[in-house]
């Protein structure tokens, strides 16, 4: 079996999950087309009340700001699929060390679509935003 290291969608993963874990903002911006759209979680949730996702690099920075950047945050990979040339599935599980002996754990897939420059152009994670409050509280 194949890691599929070479493939635009997984390097831009590889490289979004290594930059958030170091804590190195501008990097993990610069991944991100001017255009593109992150949903994490996809759907409506209180970190994005109408469900269409975080459009454009001002509202990409917003997301960093208000939850990667202020985390604690550690993603685990358990699968990475390629799918065509510019797209992928990632199984991953999200653990975040919130202090005073309190971790959360996310089970997620995340999806990403790249463009010819293998910027990423939709990044999708899919999550349950209330298995994250329970843990919370």
């Amino acid at each position: 079996m194949t890691d599929h290291l070479d493939h635009p969608a997984i390097k831009a993963n590889i490289q979004s999950v290594t930059l958030a874990s170091e804590g190195n903002k501008d990097a993990w911006l610069a991944l991100y087309a001017d255009d593109a759209i992150l949903q994490d979680p996809v759907g409506k949730s209180p970190l994005e009340e109408s469900g269409t996702g975080h459009v454009g690099k001002p509202a990409i920075e917003a997301f960093w700001d208000t939850v990667i950047g202020p985390s604690n945050i550690q993603i685990h990979v358990k699968k990475r699929i390629p799918s065509g040339d510019r797209h992928c599935a990632v199984l991953q599980t999200a653990i975040n060390d919130m202090g005073n002996d309190k971790t959360t754990e996310v089970d997620m897939i995340a999806t990403y679509e790249v463009d010819d420059n293998g910027l990423i152009k939709r990044m999708s994670a899919y999550w349950c935003f209330d298995d994250l409050m329970k843990q919370m509280f």
